[in-house]
């Protein structure tokens, strides 16, 4: 993995004050990263670190004011399309900002829809692991966000990353 991407992120977030339930949002970021590494058996080995460069690099367009050519200069192509892919779209509400446009682009970019479950599943156990009311909303969003992932319901290549996720969802109750 490049180091060069990961503090690139890293500083692109702190730039612009970002951070994630307080914390560094590198807390957020590593853990998407972690993620990504457990569940490397779904990529190949060539694929990786452009992958985990993407998952670094997922919320920099969307969060630090960075275009994608910006990603793609520091990046590549590949990473950048992955990035650009996983930024929401203008909205006023989750349901705008996560539309069925935003969800056709992740399907459509070759490993987009790994670095977004990678992402939800951290946003999950984090939600879990502080109690934030947060972990409720991914709860009652899991069908319809896995629907709009897959919506022809063929999910074997991540299986392992779903069912961690759905364990996730149904394991804890922090009402």
């Amino acid at each position: 993995m490049n180091s060069k991407i990961i503090a690139f992120a890293i500083e692109a977030h702190n730039k612009t004050n970002h951070l994630y339930d307080g914390k560094p949002y590198a807390v957020h970021l590593s853990m998407v990263a972690l993620n990504a590494v457990k569940y490397f058996d779904c990529i190949p080995p060539k694929e990786r670190d452009d992958v985990l460069s993407a998952c670094w690099l997922h919320d920099t367009i969307e969060d630090c004011r960075l275009t994608f050519n910006d990603i793609k200069e520091v990046a590549g192509l590949g990473v950048a399309n992955i990035v650009y892919a996983v930024t929401n779209e203008k909205g006023k509400n989750r349901k705008e900002r996560a539309n069925d446009k935003y969800y056709e682009l992740i399907r459509m970019t070759t490993y987009a829809t790994y670095v977004k479950l990678c992402d939800r599943l951290a946003n999950v156990q984090y939600s879990r692991d502080s109690r934030s009311k947060m972990f409720e909303v991914y709860k009652k969003e899991n069908p319809a966000f896995l629907q709009s992932l897959f919506p022809k319901g063929n999910l074997q290549m991540y299986d392992m990353i779903i069912y961690d996720l759905n364990l996730l969802l149904e394991d804890a109750d922090i009402g």
